[in-house]
């Protein structure tokens, strides 16, 4: 079983680096990323990136991992944008035993977990990197939408407003996803009332105009 630890040093020199095992019917090699079984009866499997394989005389085969965190194990816990498959890449590296591997998965970006046609269980997106040392995430920074001022969450339903481009969350406005969504186009409050504004302004013209 795999566990998140100290980083433990490098196998001996007299151990052979391999490009690839078989285990289970399936081949793994380094940037692969694959689900390890958590020592934790129960517990989720970690997720990690194999970055190396040696092989070991004595101790078989052990693959170098560099892990990825789930937002409520990093610093800071799990935030309202942080999407359910989102996972942080990170510096932390492990020697671990080969058998420890469960499965494969995906890590995707952003970009692709949102062009997926049907996401399973073995699909997560990442994109914020961890330093555990630290604590600390690069980009530190991310846009933000809507007026909640919060950063995308794919998890959560968003429409564009076709007059500012803006994206919004129907529930911060107080509409139901389904009002939105059979409405067909929308507009926001905000260029609503400017749009108002404006038919005022034209309107009291007109009238000045016509007195003239």
């Amino acid at each position: 079983m795999a566990s998140k630890g100290k980083a433990k040093s490098s196998p001996k020199t007299t151990e052979k680096n391999l490009s690839s095992f078989k285990q289970g019917g399936e081949t793994f090699k380094p940037q692969d990323t694959v689900l390890m079984r958590s020592p934790v009866a129960g517990a989720a499997d970690f997720v990690a990136k194999i970055e190396k394989v040696q092989r070991s005389p004595t101790q078989g085969i052990k693959v170098n991992v560099s892990w990825f965190y789930r937002p409520e194990e990093a610093n800071g816990g799990r935030k309202g944008f942080h999407g359910e498959r989102e996972l942080f890449s990170s510096d932390h590296t492990d020697w671990c035993d080969a058998g420890a591997i469960n499965g494969r998965c995906k890590v995707h970006s952003l970009h692709e977990y949102q062009n997926l046609k049907q996401i399973t269980g073995s699909d997560y997106f990442n994109r914020f990197s961890y330093k555990a040392r630290t604590g600390r995430f690069r980009p530190d920074r991310v846009p933000v939408y809507c007026c909640c001022e919060m950063p995308y969450n794919p998890d959560k339903f968003m429409v564009e407003c076709e007059q500012c481009a803006e994206w919004y969350h129907p529930e911060c406005l107080q509409l139901k996803q389904s009002a939105v969504e059979k409405g067909g186009s929308f507009v926001c409050k905000k260029c609503l009332d400017v749009s108002k504004q404006e038919m005022a302004g034209v309107s009291k013209s007109g009238k000045r105009k016509g007195r003239d």
